[in-house]
């Protein structure tokens, strides 16, 4: 009867505590939601700096206990933001199915998993995809300005090459990782480090050649490194043609998430959502908080 009653609280128009808490970390348009993301934004950077330097052996050999203390720490702060995340949703289930939760629960689990599978641990990096909040912060706003000329086109698109770039970068994070765990120190892969520096040059089609895969499923993901990057060479030159021919500003978007199916992006006027047709809350702002 108890987990029936809490069950259905969960499924009730959010109010209190749950309302403001689900402000804060869920929408980004307010001092404390932007502090919020900010903080969680440099604490994944944080704990990924921190694996990456833990797998070079010189450095875990002198500060192996500080890096494992980390580890924990940000696995349990990690695991307060997720159980927070559940706390203040209408519908826990369905965040937790949803793209960014599943993305959350994978940031967890690695670190969980590794007492009793070690080399699990290397996979921790996945929680580089967290990363994607980063777009919540800015908003990409300045993308959707109508471009004259090159010079302001190439002004304009430079943090659109950023976000480029930082899923290129994203890409061979995870990508080295993976070569680490499948090859290994014997191959040649010595650290997290040495295999993000074999796919960058692998994506950016240098191929230096002295790294080398020696495994069957290392030369498999070799050859789809090799035609993703064939493929993202010309995306910079495309990002800033889209520019140039850009006619008209669109509409400004936001962080006003739908409490029901948790999508965002909802204009500031509207009244329902733009994808479940949901009733939306009032648009929350500094101004309309009063902070």
């Amino acid at each position: 009867m108890v987990s029936r009653t809490t069950a259905g609280e969960l499924g009730k128009p959010l109010a209190g505590w749950r309302l403001r808490l689900y402000t804060i970390i869920f929408e980004a348009d307010t001092r404390a939601g932007r502090l919020f993301d900010q903080g969680l934004v440099l604490l994944i950077l944080c704990s990924i700096a921190a694996v990456m330097a833990g797998s070079v052996q010189a450095i875990a050999a002198i500060h192996g206990r500080a890096f494992f203390v980390l580890e924990w720490f940000f696995t349990i702060a990690f695991t307060l933001e997720y159980g927070a995340r559940l706390v203040c949703v209408r519908h826990p289930w369905r965040y937790a199915c949803s793209f960014y939760g599943v993305i959350d629960l994978l940031a967890l689990l690695p670190t969980y998993l590794a007492l009793l599978v070690p080399e699990v641990h290397a996979l921790i990096d996945v929680r580089v995809l967290r990363l994607l909040r980063v777009f919540r912060i800015f908003k990409l706003t300045a993308y959707l300005v109508e471009f004259h000329s090159l010079g302001r086109a190439l002004a304009a698109s430079r943090r659109k090459i950023l976000v480029f770039l930082s899923a290129v970068l994203m890409i061979v994070l995870i990508m080295g990782t993976l070569m680490y765990v499948v090859e290994g120190p014997d191959n040649g892969f010595t650290s997290i480090p040495t295999s993000v520096y074999w796919a960058i040059t692998t994506m950016t089609t240098v191929g230096f050649g002295d790294i080398t895969p020696k495994t069957d499923l290392g030369r498999l993901i070799a050859s789809v490194m090799m035609l993703l990057g064939w493929g993202t060479l010309a995306v910079p030159t495309g990002i800033v043609t889209a520019e140039m021919t850009a006619r008209r500003m669109g509409p400004v978007p936001t962080t006003r998430t739908c409490q029901e199916c948790l999508s965002e992006g909802h204009l500031p006027e509207a009244t329902f959502c733009q994808n479940c047709g949901a009733r939306l809350p009032p648009y929350m702002t500094d101004a309309a908080t009063g902070r």
